[in-house]
């Protein structure tokens, strides 16, 4: 007879270990079921800090097993296929998984093979990337060891995680080399997929200004589209009204890269996904549109927010509340506003703390103006967050 929970979490990232232990807070009688291949448990906010040579790499990492809450029962397989009219999941061995609800929260896939000659060049010929447990800390050897030179910050066309991540490194680089006296010397240029530097105006303001002090060009509505490693040059490719298919070679002495990130495959071609690939839920319920013992939080999820640990902390207690509210044929009590926040690093103990909904309306928790430049939320990052994580968020102790 095939394995059956009352609730399966379909990842053991963020999302689906933060709302499996607070599902068993609220009850733990449940019977929940946690599907999870991977041994090795990250803290990837810090891996910004890491590129710039302010954390350690090791300090990211943990065993996944010493997360598992106390009552869910850990699948160590990948999902493979979805079959949503049965209420079952496929996983990779074959073996298929019954559950009353399902909680999709497998995070966000890295496409590092959409950019020609991207895997081939990482960790080497000046070629980084925080987006890596691997290579993160490569981000910080190219940076200290380059006293002059053009640096190349890339940022994707793509939805990415933590949207502020590709630029963050940017301003600790050309604080690094201010520190250093090398920054009169340096080229830095931020060449991005995107259509501004930050959406929301409060926030961009402070940025801009950031960039000025720096003396950093900016160039929007680029595509990275190929690396040429051993000649250290870069491939871009134009999208917007006025560059429509210019294809420009940038030379770099330090090339950033932020790989394009989409849903898993998995996901894409499954029932679940909508058009884009996400999983096609109601962004306040956070219900399946078409299948009501589905949900999902996180960066998989398709909500029109910025994808982000601070958003899936908001996501989490809705969630549990109203997949509870359903097995007990209740109302849906909860309704997410789209809440989600980026710590912007602008230098070395300095940060803006963004905090925004689905209007790109702030929504700030501390009472001072949270688009200045303040020491205090720069050791809030340093200091507060990982521990925050580690021991209450993980554990389903600091959600709402």
């Amino acid at each position: 007879m095939a394995k059956h929970f009352q609730v399966l979490v379909i990842g053991g990232g963020n999302a689906g270990l933060s709302a499996a232990a607070l599902l068993l807070l609220k009850n733990g009688k449940l019977k929940v079921g946690i599907v999870e291949p991977s041994e090795k448990h990250y803290y990837q906010p810090a891996w910004t800090l890491v590129g710039g040579g302010a954390f350690n790499i090791k300090d990211t990492e943990r065993n996944e097993k010493d997360f598992i809450p106390k009552g869910a029962e850990w699948i160590k397989d990948k999902a493979a296929t979805f079959q949503p009219e049965r209420s079952e999941v496929v996983l990779a061995s074959g073996e298929a998984i019954g559950y009353d609800q399902l909680l999709v929260c497998p995070g966000i896939q890295l496409d590092w093979n959409a950019v020609k000659g991207l895997q081939e060049s990482l960790g080497k010929n000046g070629v980084c990337s925080n987006y890596s447990f691997t290579y993160a800390p490569y981000t910080w050897e190219c940076i200290k060891g380059l006293k002059k030179g053009k640096a190349v910050f890339h940022n994707p066309h793509t939805p990415v995680k933590c949207g502020g991540a590709p630029h963050k490194i940017m301003y600790l680089a050309a604080d690094h080399w201010r520190r250093e006296g090398v920054l009169k010397d340096m080229d830095i240029q931020y060449w991005s997929g995107g259509t501004k530097l930050f959406a929301i105006p409060r926030y961009e303001k402070t940025l801009l200004k950031v960039v000025e002090r720096g003396g950093i060009k900016l160039n929007f509505f680029w595509k990275l589209e190929e690396i040429d490693g051993p000649n250290k040059r870069a491939r871009f490719v134009g999208f917007g009204e006025k560059n429509k298919d210019e294809v420009k070679w940038v030379d770099y002495d330090m090339l950033h890269v932020t790989p394009p990130q989409s849903a898993p495959h998995f996901i894409k071609q499954s029932p679940l996904a909508n058009a884009a690939g996400w999983v096609d839920v109601d962004k306040h319920s956070l219900r399946h549109v078409k299948y009501s013992n589905v949900w999902s939080i996180g960066d998989a999820a398709g909500l029109p927010t910025s994808k982000t640990g601070a958003a899936i902390r908001k996501q989490t207690p809705a969630v549990v509340a109203n997949m509870l509210a359903a097995m007990a044929n209740r109302p849906l009590p909860a309704d997410y506003n789209g809440y989600t926040s980026c710590p912007l690093i602008t230098g070395y103990g300095k940060l803006v703390l963004a905090e925004f909904d689905y209007n790109n309306n702030p929504q700030e928790t501390f009472p001072f103006d949270q688009s200045k430049e303040r020491w205090s939320m720069y050791q809030l990052k340093r200091e507060v967050l990982p521990r925050l994580y580690w021991n209450f968020i993980l554990r389903g102790r600091a959600q709402g």
